[in-house]
């Protein structure tokens, strides 16, 4: 059972120059050059300070952490040699959009001018997981029906509490700078593949777009392989919290694979509902509480990640990702990246720090700890 729910991880991550702690500009191309010499995968970003990297297609999560360690590690000494460090988070505390370039690239350059200012302000940076689907599985089916469990994952993946150099009030606010984007969010119900076929061929037929990677939904079939891809997560600093979030979805794939009753009679409430708690994840992380449809009432997140554990307990089982899953519960014992910048930011500016030196010091626990450099691991 575990080969059909093979899965691979995507991360995007900023680069940063290391003695300014600000975005690297005009200096990536040397960096990736080098880098895919021992990386392959590695890619440009969207954006002139972001690379990008996926595991090839893998079954076991040991796998996964060795490959994601590797990448991490290997790439940030190469960044390091040339005065650049490596920053996974979903926004950077210290980049300013109005100074970052669009990558040189003419399709990139066409998605830029169709979508102007949009295009240029969403300088964020997020965690993709890619899970298989078996054959005779509807990938819009399981879609739908997954989106009830959307927010619990961005709360656990919160990352991105600052944004152009200020504190937003928000643990999440990468999903705020995405949702400019056309095709963006929550994607609709569909009634069914067909359904979703039409909407496809619309689109396409009329020339809105003209590549379905421009359907930036947060969850969505991926247009080239038989896989459902998970978007709404911020990118995670923490190379556990990653794997955390990787193995809850791949489980509540499965869970919705194998009972397709769960979540069958999604409605215009049910979407609603959904829209708001994400709203939630984004405002409060996992110290908030998500609306509940059945009971009328808001239910703390640290229960419905519990009832959400145990309802895939038997697939975590099936899968050998339970250590993963004890990850989990983990991020809400100690907090996310998003808790840990607040904190550092809040601690500096108490020793009198100015408000861009205390964002400097929250970029360097950012960059130690996403190369696994951190000695405190806090």
């Amino acid at each position: 059972m575990q080969a059909e729910f093979g899965f691979c991880i995507e991360e995007e991550v900023f680069v940063s120059d290391a003695a300014r702690r600000d975005a690297a500009r005009a200096r990536l191309r040397d960096l990736l050059d080098v880098c895919r010499g021992a990386f392959p995968t590695v890619r440009a970003g969207p954006s002139e300070p972001q690379l990008a990297w996926t595991t090839p297609a893998l079954h076991a999560f040991a796998d996964a952490r060795r490959t994601l360690a590797e990448f991490r590690a290997g790439i940030g000494a190469l960044a390091q040699a040339r005065g650049l460090a490596l920053m996974a988070a979903g926004t950077h505390p210290l980049a300013q959009w109005s100074r970052v370039r669009p990558r040189d690239a003419a399709p990139r350059d066409a998605v830029r001018r169709d979508l102007q200012m949009v295009g240029c302000r969403t300088v964020v940076c997020g965690l993709g997981v890619h899970v298989a689907v078996p054959d005779g599985v509807s990938r819009v089916d399981v879609m739908n029906r997954i989106q009830p469990f959307l927010p619990l994952l961005l709360a656990l993946s919160t990352s991105s509490p600052f944004w152009q150099a200020q504190r937003t009030g928000l643990l999440g606010y990468r999903l705020a700078a995405s949702r400019e984007l056309p095709r963006s969010g929550l994607p609709p119900y569909f009634r069914d593949d067909d359904d979703y076929r039409r909407y496809v061929e619309t689109v396409m037929a009329a020339g809105a777009i003209d590549d379905l990677d421009h359907v930036w939904w947060v969850i969505r079939p991926n247009p080239h392989h038989p896989t459902l891809d998970l978007r709404i997560a911020d990118s995670c600093t923490r190379l556990d919290d990653a794997l955390a979030v990787a193995a809850l979805f791949r489980c509540l794939v499965r869970r919705l694979c194998a009972d397709p009753a769960l979540h069958r009679d999604l409605s215009g409430t049910s979407h609603a509902l959904v829209a708001e708690n994400c709203w939630r994840a984004q405002r409060y992380g996992i110290h908030g509480s998500f609306v509940s449809e059945a009971g009328a009432s808001a239910r703390p997140v640290r229960d419905v990640l519990a009832e959400t554990l145990a309802l895939v307990a038997e697939d975590a089982r099936a899968l050998g990702c339970g250590a993963e899953l004890d990850l989990v519960r983990w991020i809400v014992a100690r907090g996310t990246s998003a808790d840990r910048q607040l904190a550092l930011f809040t601690e500096a500016q108490g020793r009198g720090l100015a408000p861009r030196d205390a964002l400097a010091s929250v970029v360097d626990w950012l960059t130690a700890e996403t190369v696994g450099q951190n000695p405190t691991r806090h």
